[in-house]
């Protein structure tokens, strides 16, 4: 199960680094939306774009994915990976009406949150507790 976690990990800091550091470095093209300019996603990013709050968001995404990755500080990413998961998936839910939810990145990440949050319980019943 060690191994299984360590993999996990490395490949979920992996994506948030990517996908965080090309907000800034723009290496993996993005496809046009096609949908109209008063779609709420298009308004919703619109507003995170010119405001900076999209790249608080990566800072943290890239911050968060180099915890994760370390099997040391494992549960503190999570802990900073874990609201954007959530937003992640609101985004998608409530904004697009679930248009991109099942695609594979998406579920990737959740499936990889899970797991590494199954793995960790006992780490994070203390919370509740």
């Amino acid at each position: 199960m060690k191994l299984a976690s360590t993999i996990a990990s490395a490949l979920l800091g992996l994506a948030f680094i990517t996908f965080g550091a090309n907000f800034f470095l723009n290496f993996i093209p993005m496809p046009a939306d096609s949908s109209p300019a008063d779609a709420p996603h298009r308004l919703f990013m619109g507003a995170m774009f010119p405001t900076g709050y999209l790249a608080f968001v990566k800072v943290l995404e890239i911050l968060g994915g180099l915890l994760v990755a370390i099997p040391k500080t494992r549960n503190v990413g999570l802990l900073v990976l874990g609201p954007i998961v959530v937003n992640i998936l609101a985004f998608h839910t409530f904004l697009t009406k679930g248009a991109g939810l099942f695609e594979p990145p998406v579920m990737i990440i959740v499936a990889l949150c899970v797991f590494l949050l199954f793995v960790e319980r006992k780490a994070w019943l203390g919370l509740v507790r």
